[in-house]
This record gives C-alpha cells, sequence and structure tokens, in this order.
C-alpha cells in the first residue's frame, strides 16, 4: 500500500505565493512520475504539472512562468511553489504519484491520488 499526504493549502491573496507537498510512503519500489492536478467546481480536472523520475518537467500554459514543480527523490516528495497566483488558481489540488510497488513477490506499476488540498486565491 502507498499513502500520499498533501499539505500547504489555505487562503491566499491575488499575486501571492503558496507552497504545497506531497509526501509518498508505503511499498514503493521506485518512482515513475509525480504530478499535481487541480479540479474547480463544475468542471474537468486538469494537469497543473509533471515531473519525471529524471527531473524533466511539463506545466499547463496557464501556469507556465508562476509556478514550479519539483520533488525531493530521497523523500518521495514533490512540491508545487506558486507566485503570482490568480484568483482563477482557486482549485482543489490533487497530488499524482506513477510508482512501481513491491507486492506479494512481483513488482506492478500503480497510480495513486492524494485526497486533495483547497487552495482559495482572493481578489
Amino acid at each position: 500500500q502507498v499513502q500520499l499526504e498533501e499539505s500547504g493549502g489555505g487562503f491566499v491573496q491575488a499575486g501571492g505565493s503558496l507552497t504545497l507537498s506531497c509526501a509518498a510512503s508505503g511499498s514503493i519500489y521506485s518512482v515513475n512520475s509525480m504530478a499535481w492536478y487541480r479540479q474547480a467546481p463544475g468542471r474537468p480536472r486538469e494537469l497543473v504539472a509533471s515531473i519525471r523520475s529524471g527531473g524533466i518537467t511539463n506545466y499547463a500554459d496557464s501556469v507556465k512562468g508562476r509556478f514550479t514543480i519539483s520533488k525531493d527523490d530521497a523523500e518521495n516528495t514533490v512540491y508545487l511553489q506558486m507566485d503570482a497566483v490568480k484568483p482563477e488558481d482557486t482549485s482543489v489540488y490533487y497530488c499524482n504519484v506513477e510508482a512501481i510497488v513491491a507486492g506479494d513477490g512481483l513488482y506492478y506499476v500503480q497510480d495513486y491520488w492524494g485526497e486533495g488540498a483547497l487552495v482559495t486565491v482572493s481578489s
């Protein structure tokens, strides 16, 4: 079993900064990728940023230049530094981890989701 613990959500004024973190723990053999998604009320979940095991990052156009994704491999933790936030960034942010896990003598790829962290940006 793998558990994801998210932290860092909250209220922030437009133009301000906020950092989200997500720590993965459990029977992890290795991590393929880590990502942040977000979902606003009435809208589909969308990719915000991702980072692969080699460090290659990908960002949604709406956050390029404002958000930075990073990771700590030793702690299996991913961060999302959110700068110059806008009211339209208000969403529930979900951590996603694709990991190779071990169980019953086998290794297999699994996808895990955090419970979500609410970020509210006031104008």
